[in-house]
């Protein structure tokens, strides 16, 4: 892993340090250059980052419900072979944020097996 040395204007550094642990995923989701409903679901899990949850936390973290339908609806139209060029584009996106998510959480988890 390379670690980095970033300068922030002193607003912004006060906005990001709380998220700091969180900072990689948050930048990793921030620049897929999402062009569909996805996006939505990514900037959701920007903003649980972004309130610092603990590594439980994010272990427990689940997409919202509108979310969830809508990957569920993306895969039913999948699976009658009925989507269309943006819904394929559109699951592909989401694909993309489950994982950095699957990923996320493995890191979170390795923070609770460290734990005492």
């Amino acid at each position: 892993m390379t670690e980095m040395t970033l300068k922030f204007p002193d607003e912004l550094a006060e906005r990001v340090r709380p998220i700091g642990a969180w900072l990689p995923t948050v930048l990793e989701l921030s620049l897929l250059g999402f062009t569909t409903l996805a996006a939505v679901t990514a900037a959701e899990v920007i903003a649980f980052l972004s309130r610092n949850p603990s590594p439980s936390e994010v272990l427990g973290y689940q997409a919202s419900e509108r979310s969830q339908d809508r990957l569920r609806r993306l895969l039913a139209l999948n699976g009658a072979g009925l989507l269309g060029e943006l819904e394929q584009r559109e699951l592909s996106e989401f694909e993309h944020v489950e994982h950095i998510v699957v990923m996320l959480k493995a890191q979170a988890n390795e923070l609770v097996q460290a734990t005492p």
